[in-house]
């Protein structure tokens, strides 16, 4: 299975829209995929228990169907910060649990697979360690998602520095734009390519949130690693 591990600039960046809609792409070649949220916070009760809105689009992207518990181990309700979060719920995240989750998941692989994260690179599971740990145990290639704003392209330098810090491949990035009123877009696409010596895997337009069907529309403007222009 070709596995990726999703990352983003900051909270808010895009990432679960953009994995969903490499997802997508991915299921237009027809490839089988699936979508992993190891640790999601900002959960909804529900009869079938908590669950968590970016963790449902992954399960509706990943073909064949899979199991909710199957995307997303680890479902918290307040919506903070993971480490908080499982602090709240009486709990202690630990990253060799969800790298665990991950590799019994690779022992069925798919054509093509996105683990993604919370937040950005540093975003913390505990004192001790970071959720960019899953991706150094396994040694995934990183994607990028860069929210398209005032700042983002230090955000996007910084993160893409820490990755190759921590020996890891950033197999692409992906310019969201975020901010339909940003009106710099096509400088700030311009020197992120100069600037991150990795592929662009696509500039996605503003998309509403209340688009049902988003992914969809994303994918009309990503390409997968490895996907020629």
């Amino acid at each position: 299975m070709s596995l990726y591990f999703v990352t983003g600039t900051d909270t808010d960046a895009g990432k679960t829209l953009i994995s969903a809609g490499l997802l997508a792409r991915a299921r237009t070649q027809g490839l089988t995929t699936r979508g992993i949220k190891p640790v999601a916070s900002g959960s909804t009760r529900t009869a079938r228990g908590l669950r968590n809105r970016d963790a449902l689009l992954l399960q509706r992207y990943s073909a064949p169907a899979v199991d909710y518990t199957e995307v997303n181990p680890v479902t918290l309700e307040p919506a903070v910060a993971p480490h908080l979060a499982a602090r709240e719920a009486g709990m202690t995240l630990e990253a060799s649990s969800l790298i665990a989750h991950i590799r019994r998941l690779q022992a069925s692989p798919r054509q093509f697979g996105l683990v993604e994260g919370a937040g950005g690179w540093r975003v913390p599971l505990n004192r001790q360690e970071d959720l960019s740990a899953i991706a150094r145990a396994l040694e995934l290639p990183v994607i990028l998602v860069i929210g398209l704003r005032l700042g983002c392209i230090n955000h996007a330098r910084l993160s893409a520095e820490a990755i190759r810090a921590d020996g890891l491949r950033l197999a692409g990035w992906v310019g969201n734009h975020i901010d339909p009123d940003y009106a710099e877009i096509e400088d700030t696409q311009t020197m992120l390519a100069h600037h991150l010596d990795a592929p662009c895997l696509g500039q996605v337009p503003w998309i509403d949130a209340a688009e049902t069907h988003g992914p969809e529309v994303a994918a009309r403007h990503l390409r997968l690693p490895g996907e020629a222009h």
